[in-house]
């Protein structure tokens, strides 16, 4: 609180340190070194100088609107003024807000799932859009403030979706709904209940950029091999943070895909914003129904994964990876591409077989326990498996605190196995059948040297001898490509999350992270 105002703030202000000074040079004290503080002062010394106004609640508006149109960076704020306690106004920038509508009050949260036990029911404001709210009434304004209609919007998900219900953690119960939740992208796809697949024009692109952050990159990673192993379209992974500062070739040829749960994600969506300005179509692929990507990209396609209240994704992901499946597929056919995968029948039992990777609890407490007192892991794979590698890495770091790296596996050679000791794990994936045997023989230098080596692969290897190089060995189901990752990162997940139990981690809220980045 600064004055007559009183603020909540999500975001960041780029240009709060040239603010404060000038608000320093003015008189005002400062308690904090906090951007929210600055952007509270600077809205009270506006609020403070507009004085020639007859009507209280434009001088308001106004000086949240001439303080907003002088911060730089993002911003979600709900703002109080003290002669009117009741009221909160509010805006945002690039940063995600919901207003929830009910007949018992009026709400803001960043997120829907957090007002899902009182109300169904919001309204997404745009940028430059203000809101007035109270108890029974909400009031949207344009940037000219003059008053505008919204569409109230309802939510799919309900209350009890965003609850534990009887699991440990959110991330246990979010693992366990991956069976349903693949099932139900697949099910969309091949009975045709999303016609957005549809508006995807693969003939009229020459390349795809697939642009996004984090565990989404990697999932990108695996659209990545299949767009070009089966669709034969020239595919790029770029992360979003690097992808607004390089010389794009784009061109109206090029489809740009973004990737994000959220779909507030403040890289991914600068880089959409610059697609577009380059011409280029952009297709996203979001979770969440309405969010600022959602309904700015050309096309969106919804992974439908629900709710995913831990922080460390886990059917984000998945159900993210089988989006990609769906469109290869869809880019073979209408490219009249032969194939002779056996998705579009696994599909039917994807669920079982999921379930059956899950139902391993015993095998992932074991390699767990291995794990588990260790500082620094390595996982190693070839081609595709290094993809699924660099996800289980991430896992494993995001909620163990164990130091944790991905590498090619015939990069090993060129410095890394320096870094291998006694007892160092070795986690080495290998599904592929042409780079089985490099593998094996890559895990086999690391176990020379001390290595205690886990060996993933899938049963259709099982009659492999794998005791002289595999302390352990996981046998995983047997899939088509386009399911492997799915089954492989399920297991890793769980590998994960009983690592970081024991360990007694806080698996669903991990030290420093955000559900949502929404800042650079």
């Amino acid at each position: 609180m600064v004055g007559n105002v009183t603020l909540v703030h999500n975001g960041i202000i780029e240009n709060y340190s040239e603010l404060k000074s000038y608000l320093i040079q003015k008189g005002v004290n400062f308690n904090s070194q906090t951007d929210t503080e600055v952007a509270c002062a600077y809205i009270n010394y506006v609020y403070e100088n507009m004085k020639d106004f007859k009507d209280e609640d434009e001088r308001k508006l106004k000086s949240i609107l001439k303080a907003c149109l002088d911060f730089r960076g993002s911003y979600a704020f709900g703002i109080i003024f003290k002669d009117t306690p009741d009221v909160i106004y509010s805006t945002r920038k690039d940063s995600p807000l919901v207003i929830g509508l009910s007949d018992e009050g009026n709400f803001i949260a960043s997120d829907i799932s957090a007002i899902l036990d009182y109300t169904k029911k919001y309204i997404l404001l745009n940028y430059m859009e203000f809101a007035k709210i109270e108890k029974d009434n909400v009031t949207i304004y344009d940037k000219n403030l003059e008053i505008i209609t919204k569409k109230i919007n309802e939510a799919t998900w309900s209350a009890t979706e965003c609850k534990k219900n009887g699991y440990e953690h959110f991330m246990l119960k979010e693992i366990n709904e991956q069976p349903s939740v693949i099932k139900n992208v697949y099910s969309r796809f091949f009975e045709n209940k999303d016609e957005n697949y549809s508006k995807v024009d693969f003939s009229k692109y020459t390349n795809i950029h697939i642009v996004a952050c984090g565990s989404a990159m990697h999932a990108s990673l695996i659209g990545k091999y299949l767009f070009e192993n089966y669709a034969n379209i020239p595919t790029t992974v770029e992360i979003a943070s690097e992808y607004r500062y390089k010389k794009l070739l784009l061109t109206p040829s090029t489809l740009v895909i973004i990737v994000s749960q959220s779909g507030e994600t403040a890289d991914s969506l600068a880089a959409l914003r610059i697609s577009k300005e380059n011409k280029a179509t952009v297709l996203g692929i979001v979770n969440a129904v309405g969010s600022t990507i959602a309904r700015e990209a050309d096309i969106t396609i919804y992974t439908h994964a629900g709710p995913e209240i831990a922080v460390a994704t886990t059917k984000g992901y998945t159900t993210q990876v089988a989006t990609f499946a769906c469109l290869v597929i869809n880019a073979m056919k209408q490219k009249n591409i032969k194939y002779d995968f056996t998705l579009e029948n696994e599909y039917n039992n994807i669920d079982k077989i999921i379930q059956s990777v899950i139902d391993k609890t015993n095998e992932y407490k074991d390699i767990a326990k291995s794990l588990s007192n260790r500082n620094d892991i390595f996982f190693i794979g070839r081609g595709n498996d290094y993809n699924m590698c660099m996800e289980g890495s991430l896992k494993l770091k995001e909620i163990s605190y164990i130091h944790s790296e991905a590498y090619p596996a015939g990069e090993l050679k060129h410095g890394t196995i320096s870094l291998i000791e006694e007892g160092t794990p070795v986690i080495a994936i290998a599904t592929d059948k042409e780079l089985y045997e490099k593998t094996v023989s890559n895990i086999k230098e690391t176990k020379a040297r001390g290595a205690f080596t886990i060996f993933i692969t899938t049963e259709e290897f099982k009659d492999t001898y794998t005791k002289d190089f595999a302390d352990i060995t996981l046998f995983l189901p047997t899939t088509s490509l386009f399911n492997e990752a799915i089954i492989i990162v399920t297991a890793l997940q769980l590998i994960a999350y009983e690592t970081a139990k024991l360990r007694g981690c806080d698996i669903d809220k991990p030290k420093n992270l955000a559900k949502s980045v929404t800042v650079e």
